[in-house]
């Protein structure tokens, strides 16, 4: 007779601490450096050596920027800060920090307190204008490092601090 095994897939729940609402404004302004922004200033400069140049281009390549460079990065503009700050979450337990992060492609990570090795607080220059950090926790794992972006600067300090202590009273794997 076979044997007959159920396979029930478990759904991990999201984190449950958002991150600050001031990161929404961090990731357009950073979109707007990075992505959107060289994009629109492609659409302008073509545009405008059309119009001085070539202005016979006009009826065609005007229509074509604006559906290949100038409708895209007003979309990833929009979208993608909103999008992100739904996706991006954390959360400290007794023995792990999970965080979720991502919004095109969405990663999520545990990490177990005990493999914890060091845990970082960063702040880039648009990071520090919205008054924002990011917390990186390293581990032991060749998965990488966890990473809770968009954290304001108390709550970023905080937040490390507590992962410190709670690494140092969780016992070490023996491994």
């Amino acid at each position: 007779m076979a044997e007959h095994r159920h396979h029930t897939r478990v759904r991990l729940r999201p984190p449950r601490n958002s991150v600050d609402p001031r990161a929404r404004r961090w990731w357009t302004v950073q979109s707007l450096v990075t992505v959107s922004g060289p994009l629109l200033l492609t659409a302008l400069t073509l545009g405008v050596l059309s119009l001085l140049f070539f202005p016979g281009a006009l009826p065609w390549l005007g229509p074509l920027l604006l559906v290949v460079l100038v409708l895209p990065a007003l979309a990833y503009t929009l979208a993608m800060p909103a999008w992100r700050y739904r996706v991006h979450a954390w959360e400290l337990g007794d023995t792990a920090v999970y965080a979720a992060s991502g919004w095109f492609w969405q990663k999520r990570r545990i990490a177990p307190l005990s493999r914890v090795q060091t845990v970082d607080t960063a702040r880039g220059p648009i990071q520090q204008y919205f008054g924002l950090a990011t917390v990186t926790v390293t581990t032991a794992s060749t998965a990488g490092d966890v990473k809770i972006a968009g954290l304001s600067d108390a709550d970023a300090r905080l937040l490390a601090e507590r992962i410190s202590a709670a690494a140092r009273a969780v016992p070490g794997d023996a491994a």
